[in-house]
Parts: structure tokens; sequence; C-alpha cells
């Protein structure tokens, strides 16, 4: 059995939507991995941005490493992945009524984003009788893993609320006192009167707004958010954003003699576009695979049935931000910071099931409204967490 592992740790230094606790997060991760778990440092990759040295947490690399993490694995094997950064909703950009779905991201540092389907493709490459633990500790985690089956959780019980207010402020980059009368609380978690406390979600106006600042593109809309993404990244953009960008492409070539203009899926891809219109080895994935609704090509749908594989321990529910705490002495996760509380306690001796209701119970004491889940097939709900 050969252990591996993914610590992804994303703070986004310099930027709007600035986070402080998700490196900490990284080396807390790590040290638990070692420790409790038995896993050599030489099979532990690090990707974090506020260190040149390390690999950059860039959506290409964070793609690959998720990729070598997976095609190298034999069945026995436990793959074990930590996120922690900003979590984020891509919406429908078809403009119709019907369309209330969304794609569930997280946010690499160059705002490559990896959608929920996106991992989904890469957990259904684990071999048969290999465990993968993926355990995000982002905005909008619950169901990153699309498909798999929500075991602790309200997700997909009841449709998320249109408004959802958080007490940390909406936008990710700004900071709030506690109120006096939660002081105590934070004494418990801190060992300081006073913290700050941010949200790792990134509204859609803000997301915009970094993803200008990091690709130059000054005419970024809601409209054009994946066509930007395809503009810029190209291969090396979102599986689901590139079927996207291929499914309007094949789309257009039956229409675009009936006078449909380019400039409606995007104007930055138009030229890019054009040049494609009659490449064949480009559209034939669209064309082969027909189809059947609109929700399946633009945001959230879920392609066919559940995996076996791949156990999601998400740091809230998909219409809930997971706070980024700070005090003077330390910056964290506060999930990240409930489960390694929680593994200390029990010298990592405990099922999915239960570390995930501790947490949950932890973070209420706490003061957090965040809700964490458990994402998974039966077989795991009450196996060890991790190996």
């Amino acid at each position: 059995m050969v252990k591996k592992a993914i610590l992804i740790g994303i703070n986004y230094p310099g930027t709007e939507g600035e986070l402080l606790g998700c490196i900490n997060d990284v080396t807390r991760t790590h040290k638990s991995l070692v420790e409790l778990f038995g896993f050599p440092e030489e099979n532990i990759t690090e990707l974090i941005d506020t260190d040149k040295s390390k690999i950059q947490p860039t959506g290409k690399n964070i793609r690959q490493a998720f990729s070598d993490l997976v095609e190298t694995a034999k069945s026995g094997d436990v793959l074990f992945v930590h996120y922690s950064g900003h979590g984020t909703r891509l919406p429908p950009e078809t403009g119709e009524d019907d369309d209330t779905e969304f794609d569930e991201c997280i946010v690499p540092s160059d705002h490559n984003y990896i959608t929920d389907d996106d991992i989904r493709e890469i957990v259904d490459k684990v071999p048969k009788g290999c465990s993968f633990t993926f355990v995000s500790d982002s905005c909008h985690s619950g169901g990153l893993i699309d498909s798999a089956k929500e075991q602790i959780g309200e997700s997909f019980k009841k449709k998320p609320k249109k408004v959802f207010k958080c007490p940390f402020g909406l936008f990710s980059s700004k900071r709030v006192v506690v109120k006096e009368e939660t002081s105590t609380k934070t004494e418990q978690r801190d060992g300081e009167n006073i913290s700050n406390t941010r949200n790792r979600f990134l509204p859609l106006e803000t997301s915009i707004n970094m993803l200008k600042q990091a690709t130059g593109k000054d005419d970024i809309e809601v409209g054009n958010i994946r066509a930007t993404l395809f503009d810029v990244f190209g291969d090396d953009a979102s599986p689901k954003v590139k079927k996207f960008i291929k499914v309007i492409l094949s789309n257009l070539q039956e229409s675009i003699g009936e006078g449909l203009m380019l400039g409606n899926i995007g104007k930055l891809a138009t030229d890019f576009l054009t040049e494609k219109l009659n490449d064949e080895e480009f559209l034939k994935p669209a064309i082969q695979t027909q189809v059947g609704s609109k929700k399946e090509v633009y945001a959230g749908a879920c392609n066919g049935e559940l995996g076996n594989h791949g156990i999601l321990l998400s740091g809230c529910q998909t219409d809930q931000f997971s706070a980024d705490v700070a005090s003077k002495e330390k910056a964290y996760g506060a999930f990240t910071n409930s489960i390694h509380t929680i593994l200390a306690e029990t010298k990592g001796k405990i099922s999915y099931k239960d570390l995930v209701l501790k947490s949950r119970k932890l973070l209420e004491k706490q003061g957090y409204p965040q809700r964490p889940g458990l994402y998974c097939s039966d077989c795991y709900v009450n196996a060890p967490f991790v190996c």
C-alpha cells in the first residue's frame, strides 16, 4: 500500500481576495499526515502561492498534480488531497429562465477555475480498491465531487437559499471584528479577544475583478466568463469550459447561416472561435457527444451514475461560506482547524462520519454558521478517516 497526498494552499497575496490562513492549513495537514497516518515525506506534494520555490497552484499545475496522483495509483493505495483557498460558483450563461444550476469551483492562483465536473472526471480514474479522500476548506464546497452521494449535509436535500447572510461580510477581503458578545468563543479558539475573519468565497464581481487582474483583460463580464477562460488558457482550461465552447461552436455551425452573432458567446473569444468554426477535429468531441439538455452544457449537471470512488469532506454546504480566521498569533481555516483539533484528540482514530459530525459541533460551539458535509458511497461512511 502506497500513501500519496497533494496539499494545495492559496492565499492570493496582493489581491482584493487575499486570504491569510491557507498556507498554514497546508503546513498543519502535512504534519498530521506524516505523524498520524504514516505518509512518507517524499510522497506529499505541496502547491502554495507564497513560496516561489514550490510548485505554484495554477489551474494547469493542480490538474497535472491530480493526474499524476491518480494515474500512478494502484489498488490498495491511499490518495489524499487537501485544498484551502477560495471557492466560487459560475452561473449559467444561456440566459434562459430555467437555467438555475451552478458550477461549484475551486479557484487556482491564476483563476483557471477547476469545476466539480472536472474533479469528478479525475476521481472516476481512481483504480478500483484505491481510496481518494478530498478535504476542501473553501466556500460552496458541498458537492465538489460531482454526483457523490450526500451522507451528511443539506446541499441537495433542499434548494439553496437565494440569499445567504454571511457574518463575515459579502466580500472575502472584508475584515470584521468579532462582536463583544462572541469574544469568549473567540478566546476559546484563538487565545485572543479579537480576531479578523474573512470568508473563502469570491462573489461574482470580485471574481471578475481578480480575473481581469490576472489576465490583463478589461472587458470581462458575466456573460463571457467561460469564453474568457478558454481564450486565455486554451487547452489548459477546464475540460468543462472546453466542452462548453465546443458545443457552442457546434451549434454555431448549424446556426451561423441564420445570422447568429459570434459576439453572443463572448467577444473575447471571437477571433479564436472564427478560426475554429470549420475545424472538424476540434469539434468532433462536441458533435459525437449529443448533449441532451442545456444544463448539462452550461452548469451544474450531474453526468452519469454515482461513482464508487471519492470521499469529499466539505467545509460547508453549497450555499454557505467557509471562514478564514486570523488572530495576532496565527491564521487558519475554521474547518481545517476543527479537523486537526479532533484528530489530535483522537490520535487519528476516527471514522469519516464521526469526524464530520464532531467538526459540525465544534464549529457551532465556536460560533461559525458553516456546516461541514460528507459526500461518498455508503461503504466509506463508517470507514477510518484516510486509512
